[in-house]
């Protein structure tokens, strides 16, 4: 459980820490590339959420909260994506 942990705080950490870094490089072609890095974080963190749920470390109301919120997190990245993208 305690790895389980460190894992899903390093993976929601990661989201966060990716756009920011991509934010400081230049061009847009860069921007979008650390975007997909902070989606598959988001896609990392919501499996980890399946398998907390799983091994019963996790109960439903707190998986599917959990699960939507990562779910919104992976929706406003691809809109980013799509307007980074355009903008090239």
């Amino acid at each position: 459980m305690f790895g389980l942990t460190s894992q899903m705080r390093r993976a929601s950490a990661s989201i966060g820490m990716n756009i920011a870094e991509g934010c400081c490089r230049k061009g847009d072609t860069e921007m979008a590339r650390f975007l997909q890095i902070a989606m598959g974080s988001a896609s990392e963190l919501e499996y980890q959420f399946l398998l907390a749920h799983d091994l019963d470390y996790l109960h439903n109301p707190a998986y599917e909260r959990l699960t939507a919120q990562v779910e919104e997190v992976k929706k406003m990245l691809s809109s980013l994506m799509k307007k980074v993208k355009a903008s090239n």
